[in-house]
């Protein structure tokens, strides 16, 4: 089968490098999925890169983990075989989901996994639909519903507005009534007005964390800032939220997070992902057409590594999507 595979770090272009690997075996709990679309995520990004270097501790320090040489955490496609004792599904279903918990691997052709890992995908959802949302939905759902407690009326930020949390945040925010601005820039601006923000502001241009406007909530999907400039534009009992970004930001905030809570009503808080939860909600509010999926592409398994680096240079909207087979 083909996969794309990384040797070392560096440009997506240049270390992902299309090549023919042994096609897995399913065993004891484990399913062979033949992928019909993935979706390119930050992750996806660093393990190319090898950037931010502290990621490295993780990934490997001179060169990527044998275990981690073909990216790719989420995915929709068909099962194909099950292993011994696998039980969740029959071949020939429909699947999708984060995989991350369990491993990588969905830029390829096909791809082992725990069953524990997928869900039956829905009908009416196609498979390049289907694998925008297991990863950012739910950190747009479990950000602004199960940490934020997102209420009627409140002004919000998504910063990052225009990536596939950023579309997602917003869809779920807009049910709940509530006005939310969007920070980003380029080209994804005018697409983000059309989609339904209130308010969009161009990073390059105007810096929101100087601004009199306050904010009952910020959802961060960068964490590229110091974190007393987002406490600026807080309201007195308003929620910062991260969804992940810079190490050092991110250490920044649990170091801080105590302190803030000594002496104000403003509160700190990291979405530790809980991978594939409450799917059936957004499944719910897709069939209802509350919610739908912006995807960029979807783009050709050959056009892989580029969207990759299109990723990292942040020139999409929405979710960037790989047709890999047919279904």
């Amino acid at each position: 089968m083909k996969a794309y595979t990384i040797e070392r770090y560096g440009k997506p272009g240049e270390v992902l490098q299309l090549m023919d690997v042994e096609k897995p075996k399913p065993h004891g709990s484990e399913v062979l999925v033949k992928v019909c679309a993935t979706a390119i995520n930050d992750y996806d990004w660093c393990i190319s890169t090898g950037k931010p270097r502290s990621y490295r501790l993780i990934f490997g320090l001179f060169n990527p983990k044998k275990k981690m040489r073909i990216p790719g955490m989420e995915l929709a496609g068909i099962v194909e075989k099950v292993g011994e004792t696998a039980t969740k599904f029959n071949i020939g279903d429909a699947v999708y989901g984060d995989i991350s918990n369990y491993g990588f691997g969905s830029f390829s052709e096909f791809v082992c996994i725990h069953e524990k890992a997928l869900t039956l995908k829905p009908k009416e959802m196609s498979f390049e639909e289907a694998t925008c949302i297991p990863h950012a939905a739910m950190l747009a759902l479990q950000g602004l519903r199960d940490v934020g407690a997102l209420k009627e009326k409140q002004h919000i930020l998504i910063n990052g507005g225009g990536g596939g949390v950023g579309a997602f945040g917003l869809q779920l925010a807009k049910l709940q009534g509530v006005h939310v601005t969007g920070v980003d820039t380029g080209e994804k601006l005018s697409t983000m007005k059309m989609q339904g923000f209130d308010r969009v502001i161009d990073y390059k241009t105007e810096d929101f964390t100087k601004s009199k406007r306050k904010y009952d909530l910020i959802l961060d999907c960068k964490t590229n800032r110091s974190l007393w400039k987002f406490l600026k534009v807080l309201t007195p009992q308003g929620k910062y939220i991260s969804i992940g970004g810079k190490s050092g930001k991110l250490l920044q905030m649990i170091y801080m997070g105590p302190l803030v809570k000594l002496v104000s009503q403003k509160r700190l808080h990291m979405v530790m992902l809980k991978a594939n939860d409450d799917l059936e909600f957004i499944n719910k509010l897709y069939a209802e057409k509350k919610i739908d999926c912006v995807v960029d592409g979807p783009y050709s398994f050959d056009q892989l590594p580029w969207a990759v680096q299109r990723f990292g240079d942040g020139l999409h909207h929405g979710k960037i999507v790989i047709s890999v087979n047919e279904p």
